[in-house]
């Protein structure tokens, strides 16, 4: 009975799985075990499956190779080169300005030129004051009792500025507390200026100009505490001031605004004895390192300069 098949149907056959569906309908198409076989019956042929399938391209050696790198262009050849001359234009920009700057600190150097940066008071610079690096250490001890007598002047006037208030309150006059003002805003500024900045810079340069400027100012601001201390009324309003004279003036009818005065007399008081002691010690030491006799040969140099 076999001899009445001309094929064995469990023979393997390459197939090709993208031919016409169709043929193999006709063919009678089964599968077995996973694999696709034809099955005839008598006086049939199978179809003829002479196609192969093409072999795949060849891998490259490292297509795993996790050490392999992959060049992705980020940007072409001509934008990278002309961001380097932009970077390199910068650069040389900042160079040029940081050279322009620096002849810029030595020129004023030569000149005596200091470049002072505000650092007082920290949470609110409004003046440069930095007495333990500037100032020399022999010195330093009096420029602290200078800038102590600066701020016992603003508490002086400060305080005269509420006693003031008080009194005012207590039916004194508007007019005391506006000169209480005045005498707030520029004298404590005028200070600065006027006497403490020069003794400051004296200090530091060695400067028988500076030490002159100060002398003639820090006079009048003893006067002017010794005044406060007294306040006659003579010049000044005479309630406008916490001196001693209005003090005793006030506590008679008003106790409370006579201690307020009382308390300014003696800020007044101690404001006057640190002031002349601060110039006593300053003297000494002007006379004592030869800046008199300089000062006199600077003033008679522009003297005769004038002259000429």
């Amino acid at each position: 009975m076999a001899g009445r098949y001309d094929s064995n149907p469990f023979e393997e056959e390459e197939v090709n799985p993208f031919a016409d569906q169709a043929g193999r309908g006709r063919g009678g198409q089964s599968t077995f075990g996973g694999g696709p076989f034809y099955t005839t019956h008598p006086g049939s042929v199978p179809p003829a499956t002479n196609s192969r399938l093409s072999p795949l391209p060849p891998e490259p050696a490292d297509f795993y190779n996790p050490a392999a790198t992959i060049d992705i262009p980020l940007d072409n050849a001509k934008d990278i080169k002309k961001k380097e001359r932009e970077l390199q234009a910068k650069e040389a920009e900042l160079k040029k300005r940081e050279q322009e700057l620096k002849r810029r600190e030595e020129a004023a150097a030569r000149a005596g030129i200091v470049i002072e940066e505000k650092n007082w008071p920290p949470f609110l610079p409004i003046i440069h004051h930095d007495i333990a690096n500037e100032i020399p250490i022999h010195l330093q001890k009096l420029q602290y009792f200078a800038f102590a007598s600066l701020l016992g002047l603003f508490v002086c006037l400060l305080w005269n500025i509420v006693a003031v208030t008080a009194a005012w309150i207590k039916g004194e006059g508007v007019k005391i507390w506006f000169l209480a003002i005045i005498y707030f805003i520029s004298g404590v500024p005028g200070a600065y200026v006027l006497w403490y900045r020069p003794l400051y810079r004296a200090m530091r340069t060695e400067s028988a100009l500076k030490f002159g400027w100060f002398f003639l100012f820090y006079l009048l601001h003893i006067g002017f505490v010794i005044y406060s201390a007294v306040a006659p009324p003579i010049i000044f309003k005479g309630k406008s001031l916490t001196g001693i004279l209005p003090a005793v003036d006030v506590i008679g009818d008003h106790v409370l605004v006579g201690i307020l005065y009382f308390i300014g007399f003696g800020f007044f008081c101690i404001e006057s004895l640190l002031s002349i002691w601060v110039i006593q010690q300053v003297y000494m030491y002007f006379r004592g390192s030869g800046k008199a006799a300089e000062m006199k040969r600077e003033a008679a140099r522009g003297a005769m300069r004038a002259a000429i």
